[in-house]
């Protein structure tokens, strides 16, 4: 489903929210031991994430990484189309072409007519979970982890 990539990326961005407001950095070297991601793998994901605007990446002895982005608009969706890109969403599991989710499949492939709606809803729900609602979830329930 979503690349262990995705997962890191969603579970750090979450971390920074919990753990940072919009004026402080979190340090990569902090992240990457609360969330037991190897720091050089964890820095290519929060690079990724800084150039598509979702975080702040600061050099130096005050360094480390921010969200950019508001968390209240925020989605799980734009972390996952800034890291896997609409690939799991679009491309067919049979043929690998792209599907066309706006109409039903013409005899192409035998899962579209199945999967389609399948997959409209996963997208639909990625989009309606911000990271300002996670947030407020994991600050209201200690054993959450993230």
């Amino acid at each position: 489903m979503l690349s262990a990539t995705c997962k890191y990326g969603i579970r750090a961005v979450i971390f920074i929210a919990t753990q940072h407001d919009q004026k402080s950095n979190a340090g990569l070297k902090l992240i990457a031991d609360e969330l037991k991601v190897p720091q050089p793998y964890l820095a290519k994901i929060l690079q990724t994430l800084s150039r598509r605007k979702i975080l702040k990446s600061a050099k130096g002895p005050h360094g480390g990484f921010c969200l950019q982005a508001p968390v209240a608009g925020l989605t799980l969706m734009d972390i996952i189309e800034a890291i896997d890109g609409g690939d799991f969403f679009d491309s067919c599991y049979v043929t690998g072409q792209k599907c066309n989710f706006d109409r039903p499949d013409l005899g192409v492939c035998i899962l579209h007519n199945d999967l389609r709606q399948e997959k409209m809803r996963l997208a639909s729900f990625f989009r309606s979970k911000t990271i300002e609602a996670l947030v407020r979830q994991v600050r209201s329930s200690p054993e959450i982890r993230i």
